[in-house]
């Protein structure tokens, strides 16, 4: 297996773009697990540690953009985690420290999974995905990124570079069920932004995320139609049923932290 290892973003991009077939690895606490278990077996790997340009975060007129390489312990730190509370709160339940401290945002995205806890907290706050290659730059609302399960409109020689999002400008939580509190896969989760309009988005509970928005108004019924919005499948980690009155509870429990 061959590692290639750019020291600049111009550089990746140039590698990406000469070997499409490289796939990219920060953290590697997914794509190591694939390759532990023999699921995949890359022939080449690109290591983005040494980009500078991928990493922490920024804020410029009004918005937010957060490095590819940003990791959830960074995400959990003030001053962003006042600014994105949710993403905070779905930052402290992913993995062991060890995990977060490897992790990446841009890994969670790369990886596409239903179950990311990125995701939910990500969309509720209307983030648009980043992608770059040699071709030139191009932005694409995360909800059309994801097409599928582990799938997402990412080119072969594309690499995700960044995230662009509004900072919080009302109360919002993440919430998340699983058998244990901690080194766990989600059941389903929930993140929920409560302003003049409701966002709610989960995980675990359909094929790809999918933001529900209602008027503040129609809070009663939202727990409802955020149920109604999943597609939830029976796997070993619950059925469809017990997914669909898991949002519910969730909803409801969100709404009632958010609006308190």
């Amino acid at each position: 297996m061959e590692v290639l290892t750019p020291r600049s973003l111009d550089e990746a991009l140039r590698l990406k773009s000469e070997n499409p077939q490289a796939v990219p690895i920060a953290g590697g606490t997914d794509l190591m697990v694939a390759i532990n278990f023999d699921r995949i077996r890359p022939n080449a790997v690109l290591n983005l540690n040494e980009v500078p340009e991928l990493r922490g975060w920024s804020r410029a007129n009004g918005t937010l953009r957060l490095g590819a390489g940003l990791t959830y312990a960074e995400a959990m730190r003030e001053p962003l985690a006042g600014l994105l509370p949710a993403l905070a709160e779905a930052s402290r339940t992913v993995g062991s420290p060890q995990i977060r401290n490897r992790g990446t945002i841009g890994g969670n995205l790369g990886t596409s999974s239903p179950a990311g806890d990125a995701l939910p907290p990500l969309l509720v706050a209307g983030a648009d995905v980043v992608l770059a290659s040699v071709r030139g730059e191009r932005r694409v609302a995360l909800g059309e990124f994801v097409v599928g399960p582990k799938r997402n409109a990412l080119a072969e020689d594309e690499l995700v570079t960044a995230v662009e999002l509004e900072p919080a400008s009302a109360a919002e939580t993440f919430m998340k069920v699983g058998p244990r509190n901690a080194m766990v896969i989600a059941v389903v989760s929930l993140a929920l932004r409560a302003g003049e309009e409701l966002r709610a988005a989960f995980g675990s509970a359909g094929p790809v995320p999918i933001l529900v928005r209602a008027p503040r108004d129609d809070a009663d019924a939202f727990p409802e139609r955020v149920a109604e919005a999943a597609a939830p499948i029976d796997d070993v980690r619950g059925t469809a049923a017990y997914r669909r009155h898991a949002l519910r509870v969730l909803t409801r429990r969100a709404l009632d932290r958010c609006l308190a």
